[in-house]
């Protein structure tokens, strides 16, 4: 298969996926899911959809959970939806991308902050700049 196509079914998928998660699946293990991307093999019969759930291990675990429960209407409405000779085997891939990223901010964030308590640096945010008055700056008209 050519890689315009395998790349194009690829967006279906994920399109399918997301949009069956968001508003068919009625699962309440299913909660705090995006979808981030999938990516089909060349011949078409597998897809990997990576997936980030925002909550603890055990959140994403059951949202696992429910989502391998639920693979088989999944892909029913990817095959009714691609038409195309072979339906993908979906599989699940839990991206902890998202999460890493947010743990990682918060780390540099505490970093920072202790940085500048150790060196007496003051935070610089908008309400501590001086105002237009403070600096001497005043209107033509002598006010």
């Amino acid at each position: 298969m050519s890689a315009r196509r395998t790349a194009r079914v690829a967006s279906m998928v994920r399109e399918v996926v997301s949009s069956a998660i968001l508003s068919e699946l009625r699962d309440p293990r299913i909660r705090n899911v995006t979808v981030l991307g999938a990516e089909v093999s060349p011949d078409l019969r597998l897809a990997r959809v990576r997936i980030s759930v925002m909550g603890d291990e055990k959140a994403a675990a059951l949202t696992m959970h429910g989502l391998n429960s639920a693979k088989g209407y999944l892909q029913a409405r990817v095959g009714a939806y691609i038409r195309s000779r072979y339906t993908p085997e979906l599989r699940f891939i839990l991206d902890d991308g998202v999460r890493k990223s947010v743990e990682a901010a918060a780390i540099i964030r505490e970093a920072l902050e202790q940085d500048a308590a150790l060196h007496g640096a003051v935070a610089v945010d908008d309400e501590s700049q001086p105002e237009d008055s403070e600096v001497g700056l005043t209107d033509s008209a002598g006010g």
